[in-house]
């Protein structure tokens, strides 16, 4: 079992490295497939992506490409919903008992959503987005609307461990006027803060399996490097748009459809 995590975080870190779509949308239901608790997958997957966010803002702030401000502001909203989500998984599972249905109901749709985000936006929203440089928008001009997006999508990851990375970009694409390199690394830092704060609550209410994720960084962290190398040589959108089906089938599989 070990050797197949492994080996699954190299093909996740790999896919990752490659497209840059998150790794969670495809690691936590595969570790529901693998027989892991769904309540369990979360909370390991939060912990998990926390190191490799770590490590892909850190060469974003290399490259100047973070926008403070707006991480700032998403995180006002995202973190206490994050921490929020987590509490109530944890009243549900006190109170009522195990709340795994609940956690993969919520993954279906939330997979459902990204899935369809990263298809939009791969066919439709990115090929009419304009080319041209625009200014940056400082984010106090949507204070509320960032806040209250922000907040929803903290709930999401606290609850399911997915929505940090698509549902982000899109929002950032839609609202902030920042170019493409900067739309990742400002969601990839806040990505960090909010699945860092959301990792910690998890595993202060025993959903985390570190030596899970100790071996799903053993693989996924050569996989990034290698993918990221192959990048350059291999056409990312094919494949994003194939992933997307991928976890569109699996979000379908989450809520039983298929």
């Amino acid at each position: 079992m070990r050797v197949v995590i492994i080996l699954a975080g190299l093909v996740i870190g790999f896919l990752v490295g490659m497209t840059g779509v998150g790794g969670g949308s495809l690691m936590t239901p595969l570790l529901i497939f693998l027989g892991v608790r769904p309540t369990v997958a979360v909370g390991t997957d939060l912990f998990y992506a926390s190191f490799t966010k770590l490590v892909g803002s850190h060469e974003h702030w290399k490259r100047g490409s973070i926008h403070w401000k707006w991480v700032l502001y998403l995180a006002i909203g995202s973190v206490p919903a994050s921490l929020g989500a987590s509490y109530l998984l944890h009243f549900v599972m006190v109170r009522f008992g195990p709340a795994d249905r609940l956690v993969q109901l919520a993954l279906g749709g939330v997979l459902l959503l990204s899935a369809t985000i990263t298809l939009l936006n791969e066919v439709y929203w990115k090929p009419r987005r304009g080319t041209g440089i625009t200014k940056p928008l400082e984010p106090q001009a949507h204070f509320l609307k960032i806040i209250l997006l922000g907040a929803a999508v903290g709930f999401m990851v606290g609850l399911t461990s997915l929505g940090s990375g698509a549902v982000v970009a899109v929002v950032l694409m839609a609202m902030s006027g920042l170019s493409a390199t900067s739309i990742v690394g400002t969601d990839i830092a806040h990505a960090l803060v909010l699945v860092s704060a959301a990792s910690l609550a998890h595993w202060h209410f025993g959903t985390v399996d570190v030596p899970l994720a100790a071996n799903l960084l053993i693989g996924s962290l050569p996989g990034v490097i290698l993918g990221s190398r192959m990048a350059y040589y291999m056409p990312a959108r094919p494949l994003k748009v194939g992933m997307a089906m991928l976890v569109l089938a699996g979000g379908l599989r989450m809520i039983h459809v298929l």
